[in-house]
């Protein structure tokens, strides 16, 4: 199973993710920010309250992406 075992703000809304199997791949994430959650997150200061789950990264506002979905729309880092 895929999993989100690192991760870094870069700026913006990009993040760095390391995923278990070893790669590392650059996300940027504003596309996505849309809809009630997602939304809030167009609000720098709450987009770099995240936190690593034991799967993937979580907001405070709870919202969270599967490790699936960030792998694929990542670039090689």
């Amino acid at each position: 199973m895929l999993r989100v075992v690192d991760v870094d703000y870069i700026k913006d809304y990009e993040l760095l993710l390391k995923f278990s199997d070893g790669v590392v791949k650059k996300v940027d994430l504003c596309p996505y920010l849309t809809g009630s959650v997602f939304g809030e997150l167009l609000d720098l200061n709450r987009f770099i309250q995240y936190g690593l789950t034991h799967i993937t990264i979580e907001w405070a506002n709870g919202a969270d992406l599967a490790p699936e979905f960030l792998y694929e729309i990542g670039t090689a880092a």
